[in-house]
C-alpha cells in the first residue's frame, strides 16, 4: 500500500500536462454561444467518464481480491501466498491512462480534503492566542489502538503490532480471524484478557492521531495545537483500552490512577490548571473518573487541577446503536448493504460473530442508552417526535408481526434493555448488571447515595457533577446528519443461527430504510444524547450542586460533497475533530480565551429537552402528587 501511495499520491511526481485548449473557430465559421451551466456540465460530462473508466478498472481488481477470498475459504487457493505479491508489478500492467486519470481525480480529491489544518492554529497566533493551559486528550473507541504484549508462542507473529487500528489489523482479519478474534475478545467470566493474550492500548499521540494510514482522528487537532506552541511537554493523549469496563480499567491498567498523576505532574509543572478534551465514549470515561478521583482524593480534587472540560460528542446517554450491536450483531452501517455485500460479510464475519465479540467487551455495553422511557419516550409518544411522524420513536424496536416468544409486542427503550438481558447468556448480563445503570435518580439523596456506588458513575442521570464551582464544561457538536433512533426487527429465519431477532432488513416504508428509522443527530449519537444534558440535565440543581458553568455550541452538518470525510465544515461524529470551527474552539480554551465563546444552538435540543419526563425535585414531587390524584 505504501507503494500505491507512493505512485498514486507523491507531492513530487510531475503533474499531468493539462490538455492543450481547442482552436479558435476559423474566420466566417458560425459560432453558436451556449450557457456557462451547460459549458461546466459539458467538463463534468468528461470528467465523469474518466471516472466512470477508473472504477470500472479498480473495481475488476477489487472483484478479483473478492473472488481469491472465497476461494481461499474453499481452499482453492492460498491468500498467504499473496502476502508477498508484488504491488509494482501490478502497476506496471495497469494502462498508463488509467494511472494518470487516478493521479489527477486522486490530486482534486487530496485538495478537497486536505485544507490547510494549521491555518486555523496560525490565525489564533496571529491573534496573541498562545499556550496556556496543559491539554489532556481522552479519546473515543475508534480512536484508539490496541497492540499485542502476548509472548505465548500464538501472539509472537503479532509482538507490538496492532490488533486494533492498523492495516495489521486487517490482515490478521483476513489471514487468521480466529487468532484475530481469540487476541480481541475478553475473557467472557473476568472481562479480562483470556489466557495466553495481553493486548494494551497504544500510548502517545501515534495511539489516537490515525486509525490506518491516511484516516486521520486527532491529527489536525494536533497539527493546530502546535502552532500555538504545544509539544509532548504540555499536551499529553490519555488513550486506554476501551473493551475493559471502568472498574477493570484501573484493577488491570490503573488507568485513573495514571490520568491522575499525568493532570498533577501537569499543573505543577505549568502552573496552570489542565482543559480535558474527551471524544465520544471518553467524555463518559472522564465523567467516571470525576467519581473516582473524588472518592480517592476529596470532593475538591476537580476543582483544584482541572479549569475547563471539553466534550467533544459526547455520548453521554449513549448511543442507541449499541443496543442492537449486542442483541444482533447490526447496525445501520450492516443492515443497509445491499445483497451482495451482505452475503459477503455473513460469510466472512457474521451476525452470531458479531454479537459475540461485542458482548465480550464490556467497555462497548457501557454505550447503552441511559434515562429509559423519561429520555427516550413510551409506546405512545418520545421528546423529538415530529408532527407529521407516522410511526413514534418512543417504540425502540418494532415487530411488524407479533405471533411468538420471540418477537413480542414493539418495545421502549426500557423494554428493550430487559429484552436483551433475558435473552443473553448469564455471564453477559452479569457483566453489565455488575457494571453499569440506565436509570434515573429524582431526588438529591439518591445522587448522593450513588456517589458511593461505582455502577451509577458512568449515568449523569444518576450521579453528579464534581463539586467544582470553578469548573467550565463546553458541549461542542455536530447536527443535522441523519442517526438511527429505532428499528424494525422479526425473528431470526436461519435455523443455525443463536439469535433470536435480527433487523428487518426487507422493510421499506416511508421513513423506514431496511428497518431503520432515522432521527436527529451526529450519525452516530442521536441529539438527545449528545445534548440534553448539556441544555437542561445539568441545569437541574442535584445533578449540579456545585453550580458549574455549561455552554453548548452546536455545529451544522455541512459536508463538502467532493470530499470523503466531509471538509472543514462536517458535524459527522468522527470525522468533526477535523473540523475549522472545532479547532478554533479548541484552541481558544486552551489559550485561556474560552470566555469568548458564545453558545450557538441550530437544533430544537431545548424544545426536546423540555419534554423530556425529567424535573427538579420539588416540581417532580408535585407531579407525582398530581398523578396520584
Amino acid at each position: 500500500m505504501s507503494f500505491l501511495r507512493h505512485r498514486f499520491l507523491s507531492p513530487n511526481s510531475a503533474p499531468s500536462p493539462s490538455p492543450s485548449r481547442d482552436p479558435s473557430p476559423k474566420k466566417g465559421e458560425p459560432v453558436t454561444l451556449i450557457p456557462a451551466s451547460q459549458l461546466h456540465k459539458l467538463k463534468n460530462t468528461k470528467r465523469s467518464k474518466r471516472w466512470q473508466t477508473l472504477i470500472f478498472a479498480l473495481g475488476g481488481l477489487f472483484g478479483l481480491v473478492v473472488a481469491a477470498f472465497f476461494a481461499n475459504q474453499h481452499d482453492v487457493i492460498n491468500l498467504e501466498g499473496l502476502v508477498d505479491f508484488n504491488l509494482e508489478s501490478l502497476i506496471d500492467v495497469i494502462p498508463a491512462g488509467i494511472v494518470k486519470d487516478a493521479k489527477d481525480i486522486t490530486r482534486h480529491e487530496r485538495e478537497t480534503v486536505n485544507y490547510d489544518s494549521f491555518s486555523v492554529g496560525l490565525h489564533l497566533r496571529s491573534q496573541g492566542v498562545k499556550a496556556l493551559h496543559p491539554v489532556i486528550m481522552i479519546p473515543g473507541v475508534i480512536s484508539t489502538g490496541l497492540e499485542s504484549w502476548g509472548t505465548e508462542e500464538a501472539s509472537r507473529q503479532y509482538f507490538r503490532k496492532r490488533l486494533w487500528g492498523s492495516w495489521s489489523m486487517m490482515r490478521a482479519l483476513v489471514l487468521d480471524k480466529a487468532s484475530w478474534k481469540r487476541h480481541i475478545m475478553l475473557d467472557k467470566i473476568t472481562g479480562l484478557d483470556p489466557p495466553g493474550v495481553k493486548l494494551r492500548a497504544a500510548q502517545g499521540f501515534d495511539a489516537a492521531d490515525f486509525f490506518i494510514t491516511g484516516y486521520w482522528i486527532w491529527s489536525k487537532i494536533l497539527e493546530n495545537l502546535a502552532t500555538l506552541g504545544y509539544d509532548p511537554t504540555n499536551a499529553f493523549t490519555a488513550a486506554y483500552d476501551w473493551r475493559l469496563s471502568c472498574a477493570n480499567l484501573e484493577h488491570r491498567d490503573h488507568y485513573f490512577s495514571r490520568l491522575r498523576s499525568h493532570i498533577e505532574t501537569a499543573v505543577l509543572t505549568a502552573d496552570e490548571k489542565v482543559v480535558l478534551v474527551s471524544h465520544s465514549m471518553g467524555s463518559q470515561v472522564l465523567f467516571y473518573f470525576f467519581h473516582w478521583v473524588e472518592a480517592q482524593a476529596g470532593p475538591g480534587w476537580v476543582d483544584k487541577y482541572v479549569g475547563s472540560w471539553i466534550n467533544v460528542s459526547g455520548s453521554l446517554l449513549g448511543a442507541l446503536k449499541g443496543l442492537p450491536a449486542v442483541l444482533s450483531g447490526e447496525m445501520k452501517d450492516t443492515a443497509q448493504l445491499n445483497a451482495f455485500a451482505v452475503y459477503g460479510l455473513e460469510k466472512f464475519l457474521g451476525k452470531d460473530e458479531r454479537c459475540e465479540i461485542f458482548r465480550t467487551m464490556p467497555g462497548v455495553s457501557s454505550m447503552l442508552p441511559k434515562g429509559g422511557n423519561a429520555v427516550w419516550g413510551n409506546k405512545t409518544w418520545a421528546p423529538d417526535d415530529q408532527p407529521d411522524q407516522v410511526v413514534s420513536y418512543g417504540t425502540f424496536i418494532n415487530f411488524k408481526e407479533s405471533n411468538s416468544t420471540q418477537s413480542p409486542s414493539n418495545l421502549t427503550v426500557e423494554e428493550s434493555l430487559n429484552y436483551l438481558l433475558k435473552h443473553s447468556d448469564t455471564w453477559y448480563k452479569e457483566q453489565v448488571v455488575d457494571n453499569y445503570s440506565h436509570g434515573v435518580a429524582h431526588t438529591s439523596a439518591e445522587v448522593e447515595d450513588n456517589e458511593r456506588d461505582h455502577r451509577k458513575w458512568m449515568n449523569p442521570l444518576e450521579s453528579r457533577l464534581p463539586m467544582a464551582p470553578n469548573l467550565k464544561i463546553y458541549c461542542f457538536y455536530g447536527v443535522g446528519k441523519s442517526t438511527e433512533r429505532s428499528y424494525f426487527y422479526r425473528e431470526e429465519q436461519d435455523p443455525n443461527s443463536s439469535l433470536n431477532v435480527t433487523i428487518d432488513t426487507s422493510l421499506m416504508m416511508g421513513e423506514v430504510d431496511h428497518g431503520v428509522i432515522p432521527g436527529e443527530g451526529d450519525g452516530t449519537v442521536p441529539l438527545l444524547s449528545n445534548g440534553y444534558m448539556c441544555a437542561r440535565g445539568w441545569h437541574i440543581k442535584r445533578f449540579n450542586p456545585a453550580g458549574v458553568k455549561i455552554k453548548v455550541y452546536e455545529m451544522p452538518h455541512e459536508p463538502d460533497r467532493f470530499s470523503p470525510r466531509g471538509g472543514p465544515n462536517t458535524g459527522d461524529h468522527v470525522d468533526i475533530l477535523g473540523r475549522s470551527s472545532l479547532n478554533d474552539l479548541i484552541l481558544r480554551v486552551a489559550g485561556g480565551r474560552g470566555d469568548q465563546i458564545e453558545e450557538n444552538f441550530v437544533s430544537n435540543i431545548r424544545e426536546y429537552s423540555d419534554k423530556v419526563k425529567i424535573y427538579e425535585e420539588e416540581e417532580s414531587k408535585i407531579k407525582s402528587l398530581w398523578n396520584f390524584h
